[in-house]
């Protein structure tokens, strides 16, 4: 299946894996535009680092069609090898190496010329912030630190599409920040990035997003387009005691979830209707006062919508 389709990085139809009664990902249909970054949202267990690994050619599927980068995967993995890059989680680099040394390696891997790893490894210093720290072994820097020389790492042969499998885990915020500014810069570079988060502030900068729950693909479109189909659907419910009023909304019918979040109450209905006033009146029957406005859905109202729809896993015959 070798997409006509220049503008798409990844095409995969009814991709599925199993593990003897498990299906870990359950027919999933995926498009990842060119130049893009694409978020993967889900929990732990969801099948997000399954796929990735489908993806680049590390675990073969149980069924389903994928196509990276105009390649067959798994038959032609080793072609798509030199094109992409992969970063985990876990600081995969030499410890006991410095900077520079790490980078060296990672040339010689990639069969980069000598003279060409060279420039590279300079281009990457630079940009990276690495000039004063060149000789510092990797064991002794900062979790940011480490995350942004495995991020030069996993980019050192320019690939054309790069696999991030929950990058930020282990690092502070400002960090965080930081790398997410590299990440666009390799994308207007031309560089596809998928990064797979279980951050919704993380998977609100994605200019695309898919929510994978139990497997199966719940939610696909950018972040705009997500949250808007669920206009109407939000409500804030400001109460002077919140955890009773919260016990009274689950009892309505037609109450997704509520969620507390400091003295408000964040409310997701199932529809639109008249929901306002029917969760006005019922907080007036039980006798709680308290305000109740329309609000804006975001990611989080997106993600619990997608999943709370979900059946209980499925089960391979």
């Amino acid at each position: 299946m070798a997409t006509n389709d220049a503008g798409l990085a990844i095409r995969v139809r009814g991709l599925t894996k199993r593990f003897g009664a498990l299906v870990a990902v359950n027919a999933v249909d995926l498009d990842v535009p060119r130049r893009n970054v694409y978020g993967f949202l889900g929990p732990n267990g969801s099948g997000k680092s399954t796929t990735i690994r489908m993806l680049c050619g590390l675990l073969t599927p149980s069924a389903g069609e994928i196509d990276v980068l105009g390649l067959r995967i798994p038959e032609q993995a080793e072609q798509l090898r030199t094109r992409i890059g992969y970063m985990t989680q876990k600081f995969s680099l030499f410890e006991d190496l410095t900077v520079r040394e790490n980078l060296e390696f990672l040339a010689a891997v990639q069969d980069i010329p000598r003279a060409r790893a060279r420039k590279r490894i300079d281009e990457l210093v630079e940009q990276y912030h690495f000039h004063d720290r060149q000789k510092q072994l990797a064991g002794t820097m900062s979790g940011g630190q480490k995350q942004r020389l495995a991020l030069a790492g996993a980019v050192i042969h320019e690939p054309e599409l790069l696999f991030l499998d929950e990058p930020t885990s282990a690092v502070d915020p400002e960090s965080r920040r930081d790398f997410w500014e590299k990440l666009f810069e390799l994308a207007d570079a031309g560089t596809t990035l998928l990064v797979s988060t279980h951050y919704m502030d993380e998977a609100e900068r994605c200019h695309r997003i898919a929510i994978l729950d139990r497997g199966v693909l719940v939610a696909d479109g950018t972040p705009d387009s997500l949250t808007g189909e669920l206009a109407g659907r939000t409500l804030v419910v400001d109460a002077a005691q919140p955890r009773k009023a919260k016990a009274v909304l689950l009892g309505i019918a037609g109450v997704v979830s509520v969620a507390q979040i400091g003295n408000v109450l964040r409310v997701l209905l199932a529809d639109n209707g008249d929901a306002a006033a029917r969760v006005d009146a019922a907080l007036r029957a039980a006798g709680i006062e308290a305000g109740v406005s329309a609000s804006q859905a975001n990611l989080e109202d997106v993600f619990v919508s997608a999943t709370r729809a979900q059946p209980a896993r499925e089960e391979a015959a």
